[in-house]
C-alpha cells in the first residue's frame, strides 16, 4: 500500500505556460494601444506573483498572473468592437455601485 494519492484534483494547478510567455506577453503589451496602463499593471502584478511565488515555493501565481493577461489580450478587440458599437449599455449593473452599496 501507499501512502500517495490516486489521483490529483484537476484543479489544483493552471496549466503551465511555455516558459518564454511572460517575456512574450509583455512585448505584445507594450505593442498594444493600451501599453501606458497595461504595461505598468501587468509589471506590478507580475512582481506581486514573483515576491509570493518566492514565499510560497509555488509557481500558482505567476501562472495565473499570465493566463489573465493573455485572456485580456485576446478579448480586448472583442471589448473594443463592443464599445464602438454603441449599443446602450444603461441595463448592465455597475459593479463598483454594487461594492460601495455591500460596505454600507
Amino acid at each position: 500500500m501507499s501512502a500517495q494519492p490516486d489521483h490529483t484534483p484537476a484543479s489544483t494547478t493552471p496549466y503551465a505556460p511555455a516558459p518564454g510567455a511572460p517575456a512574450e506577453l509583455l512585448a505584445q503589451l507594450r505593442a498594444d494601444r493600451r501599453a501606458e496602463r497595461w504595461v505598468p499593471a501587468f509589471e506590478r502584478e507580475w512582481a506581486a506573483a514573483l515576491e509570493e511565488s518566492r514565499r510560497t515555493f509555488s509557481l500558482t501565481t505567476l501562472y495565473e498572473v499570465v493566463h489573465v493577461w493573455q485572456a485580456r489580450l485576446v478579448s480586448a478587440p472583442a471589448v473594443d468592437a463592443f464599445s464602438a458599437s454603441g449599443r446602450d449599455e444603461t441595463g448592465f449593473v455597475d459593479m463598483a455601485e454594487l461594492r460601495g452599496r455591500r460596505r454600507r
